[in-house]
Parts: structure tokens; C-alpha cells; sequence
């Protein structure tokens, strides 16, 4: 996040701390003074991407052949100059930053609401200035990087301190990326990637030493600088009557700047003053509302000392502080934890080893409606699945009594206040013989135990009496088949309209190019074919999880999105779908792919047969629903099939009503199933304990 307003003062106060460089010329430099190892930029890969996102369609889900292509011209740029890239990315939320994680949660929940707000009006994409990032973006950029063949690392704590440890321990060139923390931190050159023209090759190198000539300070006196101006680990509000304490002792020397920029001008006078010593450390301490917490600025401070460096500000004693302390892992097989470690750190899996770890997992917001009373959350949409995954990840560290170990999720959806996580219970999965271990699918070898694999990965999803018939599909279309299965079950306001429109989405995109589909042109764009865009591609970070838990049954390429989503053309065949068009214009003209589409949608609705599932049509038009016929017109393979489904969800109370029995508990502390009693405080801030079976009849 780095330091409010801080990049500004650099920008426009400090000229002397911004230097337009050229990249070409900086490492043909340093492989002459470094003849052994190239140069080497570390990328803040979180601090890049909305750089990298630059396709003018985002609203929709994302357009990921497009993306694709953006990433490998940035990587090109780079080798044409014989730089090499190290790309890092957020592995973990660490627990100081959680507050602040959440904080930002909720305040793009409001951007979000916005964004849909202008989609109902005009149906058309909000301009750039409302620019939120597809969902999932962050996940699959990992996976499209190693695709790419380029060193990407996961992080195992905050990703700024690795990126800067990084940097330091292996001498790189700089650290590309948009965060004025890289000023404070003590490492490598900081480049700015908003100021990057890959044309040219050149940006803006910011300089920590020459910041620090204009402020008065030195550069150990940075991280302290950083916690008095407000960071991720000390909040802005209690630092307010310290910022009126340094302003009237240091009044401003000229009113061209603006109050934040007097703020860093008086906090640099009043340390540039105070004698550098871990007691006034404490002496600040003591000054500030610090209530509880009389350590924070000590952990502040702390939190930028790289390996093997010190602070004039902190007893001699402590270095090293952020040095990786061993973990306590929930499965107690050391070789599988270590497996699912080293994977993390490759970017290999996703959230394997944070349930491992710690039983703790986050996600992000989502482009969803709130509005939308018929489409859940994708968070609860798929949190059967998870339950599901986390039994498989989970099975060795079971109690004496059988009770699984309770997964805390830091999920946004509607609804919830995020105060505190939600309880998950995981369900073990109903397949004969119980689950195996983590070491039989993860070590043994064979083709029956990759059939095993297969089998638990579609069990995740309730689809293990299906095998055979997935195993005969291309693994891209195994994979959004059962997705669209499994939204049909799980959703009761999912339409054979909707169902038509993946399945002809999924054939017409199969060999377009970037080009071809960057020139799709939209007349309009529909809010409720947004969410359903954004619902599927959180659908394959949840495939996602599942082959990275089972053993990688399947191919991580098969799963990714430039494999089988794009935005627009998923918003045009949403329309022609739900306008009544037909097959002929719907396939584009193409009588090659009737067979194909017919087919998919037997093998779809044929598995919904099975589970009491009618797909109904449901015409939606202009943003109104259209009643087909009396009953609804459905699906010619479900007409013998008159038992109704019932849905997990419904309209009402969105994203709170489940079917069964609900019990709470108070407190965070997760209680063995069936103890305790229903906590009645449920209205007055108390998260629940989920420990839900899947939503599929029997």
C-alpha cells in the first residue's frame, strides 16, 4: 500500500528523487560490473497488474486471450535488453495487516456497487476512471507468467518485504513496481512501472538518498518516517494530534503545497530533531493513543528491517526479525507439508498451503450485484465445494472423535461485515473406501491412482458417479462442464437461456485469436451476464484449488480462462441466448459445431436428470423476464422428469439462507459438531459456524 500522499511529495516536491532512466543502458552497466550473474528486476507482480490489464473490455469477466498476449509482450521487451524478470506475488495475509485488508475489502464493495449501478442505467461499461480489475486476475496471472516460463515466486509473508529482501540478498538491477514502501525499505533502485514506456525502455527511478538529503534525514530514519506518516501496521487516527503537535512546531515554509505534503515536511523536521535512540522510540510510544498496543511503532519499525540489517531506533539486539519463523502446520505429515510449501512458493498451487498452514484463506471481491437477489455470492455459491477440498487437504489431521480441524475463511459477499472470519466445518466426501492421504495422491504413482485423482476431484464437485464420461471430453470442456453442472444444481434462477449461451460461448471460442476477439463489438453490456462471467471465472479458481489438493489430476493450463472464457463474447452469445436467437445465428453459421453443441448440452443436462434438476427457460430480453409457456419450457432430455428441484438458495435473504439445520456459536472459537447450544446474539455482531452439507439431492 506504502505511505499516503507520499509519492506525490516526491513527484512534485523532490524532483532530485526522480530519475528518468533507460533500462537498456542500466544493465549492459551492471553486467559490466557484475560479469557472472545478469541483471535482475524483482516485480512487484501485485503493484503491476492493473498496468498489464490494458484490454479496453474489463466489465465483463476479463479477456484473457488478450492479457495473455499483453504479458508476453512485456516479457519480450524485457529479454530483447537481456534483463531477466522475477516476478513476486501476494502468498499470505499476514495477520498485523489484516484490519487494513478488510478496510479495503469493504471500501471496493462501494466502488463495485457503483460500478453496477452504472451498468443498470446505461447499460454500457463504466469508463476507465471506474476501472476495477476482473475477478481472479491476480490468481491466473501467476499461472499464465509460469506459462510464459518466467521465475515466479508466491510469497510466504508480506510480498513487499520479500520482493525487497529479494532484491538485496541477490544484488538485483531494481524492483519494478508502484509502491512508496520501496523508498523506505533499504534495497535495491525502486522502479516505477506506471512510468514505464517498454517502447523506449525507460521510467522513473526513484532515489531513497536523495529523498532523504531533501527531508533531512538519514536513510535508517526512514522506517520511523513511514510509521509516523501512517501504515498498513500504525493507523492514520491516531497519529492525527502527533501531525498538529510537529505542524505548529514546524509551521509550513510555503503555502504551494497541500496539507498532506506539510504533514511530511513537519514529521521529517521532528525526527531530523529528536535524538536517534530506542528511547525516543519509547518517549513516541508514550505520546501516541496507542491504547493496548504500546509496541506498534516498534513492530512499524521492525516490519522494514530486511535480513542482516539493524535500526538506530531499536535495541542493538534486533535484526533479522522478519526472518520466516517455523511454522505450526495442521497436517502432520512434515514431507506433504513441505511438498505443499515448496508448490506455494513456485506458484505451483492455490491456497493449498494456507490451509495447511494456519486453516486460514482469503478472497477477494468479486464483481457481483448486491441487488441481484436471484445470483448468490460466488463465496457461498461455492463454498460446498471448499468444504469438500478441505476434507481431502485435512483428512490426516482429523481428532480422536473424527472431527475435522475448523477452516476460518476471510470471504467477501453481501452481507457480511467481515469483523470476523467465518467458520468452516469441512464435509468428507461420500465416495467408497473414505478419502485417502494426501501422501497417496500427491506421491504414489499409477495410472489407478491418477484415476483416483480424477475420481476425488470430480467428488469435490459431487460428480464422482461420472468418471468415465468426463474422461471421454477434452480436458478444457471437462472442465466448464463441470462448472455449468454444478451451477445448475447449486442456482435455481440458472436458465436452459444461460445454459445455451456457455455452451455456445465454450464452442465459438475455440480457435479465435486475440485480435479476432479484441474486435468483438458490444451494442450493449447486461449486468446479471457480468456477475454470471465473473461467478464462472471464480468457478475455475475453485477447480483450481481442487487439482491442486487431489494431485493435479488435470493439467493447470486446461483450467485456465484463456482456455475457455472471454468477456464479450460471453455478454454477445448471453444476449442472442436470451433474445430467443437460434441455433444457427447463436453457432455463428458454423453446422460443424450443431453436433458438438448438442451433445454438451445432453451430457449437462442428462447429469442434472440424475440429481432432480429441470433447467427451465427463463428469456430475459431487455433486462425483463419473458415466461417462455405456462411451466416454463425445459429441457427436451428432462420433459419424463417431473421431480422438482429444490433449490439450495432463494431469492430471499441472499446469501444467508441455507437449507438445514444452522447452528451458531458464539466467540471464534470453533466448537466439535453438535456441542453447544444456538447462540440467539446472531443479530448483534457474532459470525457463524458453517457446517453445511452439499446443497446436491441424494
Amino acid at each position: 500500500m506504502g505511505i499516503k500522499g507520499l509519492q506525490w511529495f516526491v513527484a512534485n516536491a523532490c524532483p532530485d528523487a526522480c530519475t528518468m532512466v533507460n533500462l537498456k543502458e542500466m544493465a549492459e552497466k551492471h553486467h559490466i560490473s557484475h560479469p557472472d550473474s545478469p541483471p535482475v528486476i524483482v516485480v512487484d507482480a501485485m503493484g503491476c497488474i492493473r498496468h498489464w490489464y490494458t484490454p479496453e473490455s474489463w466489465v465483463c469477466g476479463g479477456q484473457w486471450q488478450e492479457y495473455l498476449a499483453n504479458l508476453q509482450d512485456f516479457i519480450k521487451a524485457f529479454m530483447a535488453v537481456d534483463i531477466k524478470l522475477v516476478f513476486c506475488f501476494d502468498g499470505v495475509v499476514e495477520q498485523k495487516k489484516r484490519d487494513e485488508w478488510v478496510k479495503r475489502r469493504l471500501k471496493n464493495n462501494k466502488e463495485i456497487a457503483r460500478i453496477f449501478q452504472f451498468l443498470k442505467s446505461y447499460r454500457q461499461q463504466p469508463g476507465r476512471g471506474m476501472f476495477f480489475i476482473p475477478s481472479g486476475l491476480a490468481t491466473f496471472t501467476r499461472f499464465a507468467l509460469k506459462s510464459l516460463g518466467q521465475e515466479t515466486i508466491c510469497s510466504l509473508q508480506e510480498a513487499d518485504y520479500e520482493v525487497a529482501s529479494y532484491g538485496l540478498q541477490n544484488n538485483c538491477m531494481g524492483i519494478l513496481g508502484q509502491d512508496t514502501d520501496y523508498l523506505i525499505y533499504n534495497t535495491s533502485p525502486y522502479f516505477s512501472i506506471n512510468k514505464l514506456c517498454l517502447d523506449r525502455m525507460v521510467t522513473v527511478m526513484y532515489s531513497r538518498e536523495n529523498l532523504c538529503h531533501a527531508l533531512g534525514l538519514n536513510i535508517t530514519d526512514l522506517p520511523l518516517f513511514a510509521c509516523l506518516l501512517g501504515n498498513d501496521i500504525v493507523p492514520e487516527d491516531i497519529l492525527e494530534g502527533f501531525w498538529w503537535k510537529c505542524l505548529a512546531s514546524c509551521p509550513p515554509k510555503s503555502q504551494s503545497y497541500d496539507k498532506r505534503a506539510n504533514i511530511i515536511l513537519a514529521v521529517a523536521s521532528y525526527i531530523s530533531r529528536v535524538p536517534c535512540s530506542y528511547g525516543s522510540l519509547k518517549d513516541l510510544e508514550e505520546m501516541l493513543p496507542l491504547a493496548s498496543d504500546k509496541k506498534l511503532l516498534y513492530r512499524g519499525v521492525e516490519s522494514y528491517l530486511l535480513p542482516g540489517q539493524q535500526s538506530p531506533w531499536l535495541p542493538p539486539s534486533v535484526s533479522n526479525s522478519q526472518i520466516l519463523k517455523q511454522e505450526t502446520a495442521i497436517c502432520p505429515d512434515q514431507e506433504i507439508f513441505q511438498l505443499a510449501k515448496e508448490q506455494h512458493v513456485r506458484a505451483e498451487n492455490y491456497m493449498v498451503y494456507n490451509v495447511l498452514s494456519k486453516g486460514e484463506v482469503e478472497c477477494s471481491n468479486t464483481l457481483e450485484d448486491e441487488l441481484d437477489t436471484e445470483l448468490p455470492g460466488q463465496a457461498l455459491i461455492y463454498r460446498p465445494v471448499r468444504q469438500h477440498i478441505y476434507s481431502v487437504l485435512l483428512e490426516s489431521g482429523k481428532d480422536t472423535c473424527g472431527a475435522y480441524p475448523i477452516v476460518k475463511e476471510w470471504f467477501v459477499y453481501f452481507g457480511n461485515p467481515m469483523e470476523q472470519p467465518d467458520l468452516v466445518q469441512p464435509i468428507q466426501l461420500d465416495i467408497p473406501g473414505g478419502t485417502p492421504s494426501l501422501r497417496t495422491l500427491w506421491l504414489t504413482k499409477g495410472p489407478e491412482v491418477q484415476t483416483l485423482r480424477y475420481s476425488m476431484f470430480l467428488a469435490c464437485f459431487h460428480l464422482q458417479d461420472m468418471v468415465e464420461e468426463f474422461q471421454l471430453l477434452d480436458a478444457p470442456v471437462a472442465a466448464v462442464c463441470c462448472l455449468l453442472i454444478y451451477l445448475t444444481l447449486q442456482v435455481d434462477s440458472f436458465s436452459l437461456e444461460d445454459l445455451n449461451a456457455f455452451v455456445a460461448h465454450t464452442l465459438c471460442l475455440q480457435g479465435k485469436s486475440a485480435a479476432q476477439l479484441a474486435g468483438l463489438q458490444l451494442v450493449q453490456v447486461d449486468s446479471r451476464a457480468v456477475q454470471l462471467g465473473s461467478l464462472f471465472i471464480r468457478g475455475l479458481t475453485t477447480l483450481i484449488m481442487a487439482n491442486s489438493a487431489c494431485g493435479f489430476p488435470m493439467n493447470m493450463d486446461d483450467l485456465m480462462p484463456w482456455k475457455v472464457f472471454d468477456g464479450k463474447l460471453f455478454q454477445e452469445k448471453y444476449q442472442q441466448s436470451h433474445r430467443g436467437c437460434s441455433l444457427e445465428e447463436l453457432l455463428e453459421g458454423n453446422g460443424s459445431l450443431h453436433t458438438q453443441f448438442q451433445n454438451l448440452k445432453s451430457f449437462i443436462c442428462k447429469a442434472c436428470v440424475v440429481k432432480k434438476r429441470t433447467i427451465q427457460s427463463r428469456r430475459r430480453g431487455n433486462g425483463f423476464i419473458t415466461e417462455m409457456q405456462e411451466g416454463g419450457r425445459e429441457c427436451s432430455f428432462q420433459q419424463a422428469h417431473t421431480t422438482s428441484f429444490v433449490p439450495p438458495y432463494h431469492s430471499q435473504n441472499r446469501g444467508f439462507q441455507w437449507r438445514g439445520p444452522q447452528p451458531y456459536f458464539s466467540g471464534s472459537e470453533a466448537q466439535p459438531s453438535g456441542r453447544g447450544h444456538r447462540d440467539q446474539r446472531r443479530h448483534r455482531g457474532q459470525r457463524r459456524r458453517f457446517q453445511l452439507a452439499p446443497r446436491w439431492p441424494r
